[in-house]
């Protein structure tokens, strides 16, 4: 019994660490590459693939069972909204502090990221927990919807510190992953 319920408990994700690894600084100017920008299709994809909606709910032929079913809550209701935490931008300015990344897409949206975190957060009336913190020099966030559906992104330098490398992760309830992985480089302006 006691193996059953441990299974069944619902997934919490476990802090992570808040300190900055010494010489990491992910902050600056960052332009996505052009091969990264193809990726947006495949990012739309993945949303579509993990948000726990199947095609045939969307894109099947309308009766009146189905606008019954929605009414009572079973249609896209269902499905998990962890996606509308992912912010995407063709370019990044990225501030750090010892305390946390703030991130601007395009200029528009400003993310803020506390390293260390572990809280609740919203938007609109979609509310799930995020961790945030340094796995060896990767900044990782990991956000969780309540329908057990999972948002990681992972930040890393490579090429010296010239490329931001992003690792989008989404899963779907059934542990189903999608990954999509951009590339920024260092903006000289």
């Amino acid at each position: 019994m006691a193996i059953l319920a441990a299974c069944a408990a619902p997934e919490i994700l476990v802090p992570r660490d808040g300190t900055v690894p010494y010489g990491i600084d992910l902050g600056g100017n960052w332009r996505i590459q052009p091969e990264s920008l193809r990726n947006q299709r495949r990012i739309r994809e993945a949303i579509r693939k993990t948000d726990g909606i199947a095609d045939r709910d969307i894109f099947g032929p309308t009766n009146k069972q189905s606008k019954n079913s929605s009414r009572s809550g079973s249609g896209r209701v269902r499905g998990g909204l962890v996606y509308v935490f992912l912010e995407l931008g063709e370019s990044l300015k990225i501030s750090q502090t010892e305390h946390g990344l703030f991130i601007s897409f395009d200029r528009s949206v400003v993310e803020e990221f506390r390293f260390g975190e572990d809280r609740i957060v919203s938007v609109g009336q979609a509310q799930a927990q995020r961790v945030t913190g340094w796995e060896g020099d990767t900044l990782v966030v990991e956000t969780l919807g309540r329908n057990s559906m999972k948002l990681t992104e992972r930040f890393r330098l490579i090429d010296g510190g010239q490329v931001l490398e992003r690792t989008i992760i989404l899963r779907s309830r059934e542990k189903e992953e999608e990954q999509v992985i951009q590339l920024f480089d260092r903006a000289t302006s």
